[in-house]
């Protein structure tokens, strides 16, 4: 982001930053904070000290300022517990890097006291507040089902994969702001987001890059294969089922971008790579392309989205046959979470590993997993389970 920076220093974690500007803001009257942090545009943290987030604010082309929301899985929509995008813009924002902070802005604005103050170094941990969630699993029979007519569906030729979800349900008691602390402070994801106003929050714990625009360039790094922590992740490669998963997603995701890409500028620079998650080891690859500068994010989003690697392939009729075969709306998981840079720069992670959180402290998780015609009903409902177990097994840890 090449804007009017002001280095302001060592300080805090980002996530003691975040509850420093969670506090600040309620006492004031102020928008709370929104916040991603992981692997950001470049920066450890890219944190909006105060915004206002309002439902059908999707993602611009080149917003005056820097754009903070998510956009929901697009099918079924009214279904859903949450609007369907989320979204606000602001003209400062902090960036965390090599822990030390700045103050980016489009005007030249020295960074206001309340937020200086926000960064205050602090030998003492700033804790999150006590709370509690309290979590149901989702009953397996009709997922069982939703496989079963998956595999039906790829042995008719109608598909050679699909993404087969369920959610788990749970109740908070406390505040967002304090789960998403706590969970990126344990799990460290790399693509770790959180959001709130009047219409609920999300708090995400994904370790999957969408798309990532930087200039021309465009990467999206589709996840497709998955092993528990405790396996050898060798295992991916030789799963005949998680590399021809992979492989297909990539096909898809070339596909998609080479819609809006420049002619013979798709790539795959990545291409079956063990990385871990919280709870798991995945399988992910990486395609890169060079868009022009008239190809706007409504334009990339449009060509790209839902993603791939939670869809299926053939994408439009795996989507038609997941309309039918799921039992619940997918809301904001599936979806993306993320930045708008003013510049048009973007960082949109796949929503998954993503908590929602409903006005009444309701909260949805959901989970799911790529089906081919290798996939063993066991297996996949055995995935579902490992991927919840780190965030459902979330607790609350301080003063």
């Amino acid at each position: 982001m090449t804007h009017a920076a002001e280095d302001l220093g060592p300080g805090p974690a980002p996530v003691d930053v975040l509850g420093r500007l969670d506090d600040a803001t309620r006492l004031a009257g102020r928008p709370g904070p929104a916040a991603v942090i992981g692997d950001w545009l470049g920066h450890a943290a890219v944190i909006a000290p105060s915004i206002r987030l309002d439902a059908g604010v999707a993602p611009p082309d080149r917003p005056h300022g820097w754009w903070f929301g998510h956009v929901s899985f697009p099918d079924r929509v009214a279904e859903a517990a949450l609007p369907a995008a989320v979204g606000g813009v602001t003209d400062g924002v902090l960036v965390h890097d090599d822990d030390r902070w700045a103050y980016r802005t489009i005007t030249g604005t020295p960074c206001p006291g309340w937020i200086r103050a926000c960064l205050t170094p602090n030998p003492a941990a700033d804790p999150p507040r006590p709370w509690t969630t309290s979590w149901t699993a989702p009953p397996r029979e009709p997922h069982d089902e939703a496989i079963g007519a998956c595999l039906a569906a790829i042995r008719a030729g109608e598909v050679y994969q699909a993404c087969v979800c369920t959610r788990y349900r749970g109740d908070l008691r406390g505040a967002a702001i304090d789960v998403a602390r706590t969970g990126i402070a344990a799990l460290a994801p790399r693509k770790a987001a959180f959001l709130s106003g009047g219409w609920g929050s999300v708090v995400s714990f994904s370790p999957e890059t969408f798309l990532r625009r930087t200039g021309e360039d465009v990467v999206s790094s589709p996840i497709k294969g998955t092993v528990p922590a405790s396996t050898d992740p060798a295992a991916l490669l030789t799963s005949v089922k998680d590399v021809a998963e992979n492989i297909m997603i990539v096909d898809l995701v070339r596909n998609d971008l080479g819609r809006v890409a420049v002619a013979g500028s798709v790539t795959v620079p990545e291409l079956l790579v063990t990385r871990p998650a919280p709870g798991v080891w995945h399988l992910v690859s990486s395609v890169a392309a060079r868009v022009t500068s008239a190809v706007g994010t409504t334009q990339l989003l449009d060509a790209t989205f839902p993603p791939g690697s939670v869809t299926g392939a053939p994408k439009v009729r795996a989507r038609e046959l997941l309309r039918r075969w799921e039992t619940d709306a997918r809301g904001v998981y599936c979806g993306a979470i993320g930045v708008v840079a003013p510049d048009g720069d973007l960082d949109l992670n796949v929503a998954i590993r993503t908590v929602e959180i409903a006005p009444d402290n309701s909260m949805q998780l959901g989970v799911g997993g790529g089906i081919t015609i290798d996939s063993d009903p066991d297996r996949e409902w055995q995935e579902c389970l490992d991927k919840a177990a780190s965030i459902v097994g979330l607790r609350h840890v301080g003063g």
